[in-house]
């Protein structure tokens, strides 16, 4: 599991997701159950539409977007990655949040959640700040 933002989304600076759809013209969300936030995979491991729940931080989340390391991932040793929208910081700032919130190793999220889990609606990086900070 790694996370992006619109410093580093393809193409840079922007909110383009691979996958537009009802929910999301663009990558957004709440992190509620109600307003998943923007995820970013492979459709051969992950379906788009897809929802998941990462206890860590409380939100659920929606395959909505194309990840290439994903991609790369899945092709060599076909394991899933996924990729978590942090927001659409476009400052330098927001990769040390991606890093901070990057796990060491594996982990595991809730997929198909029920959709009573507990909620953190906190942006994972907004005004500068990350929230790890």
């Amino acid at each position: 599991m790694t996370f992006y933002a619109a410093y580093d989304n393809d193409p840079p600076g922007t909110t383009t997701i691979a996958f537009p759809n009802a929910r999301h013209a663009h990558a957004g969300g709440t992190g509620t159950a109600d307003d998943l936030i923007t995820l970013a995979s492979t459709p051969a491991a992950v379906a788009v539409g897809a929802t998941i729940y990462y206890p860590p931080l409380r939100k659920y989340f929606v395959m909505e977007d194309l990840c290439e390391t994903c991609v790369a991932r899945w092709d060599s040793t076909r394991t899933p990655h996924i990729d978590l929208w942090v927001g659409a910081g476009t400052d330098a700032r927001v990769l040390a949040c991606e890093e901070a919130l990057t796990p060491d190793g594996p982990v595991a999220v809730e997929v198909d959640p029920p959709r009573d889990r507990p909620v953190d609606t906190t942006p994972l990086y907004g005004d500068g700040r990350c929230i790890t900070s």
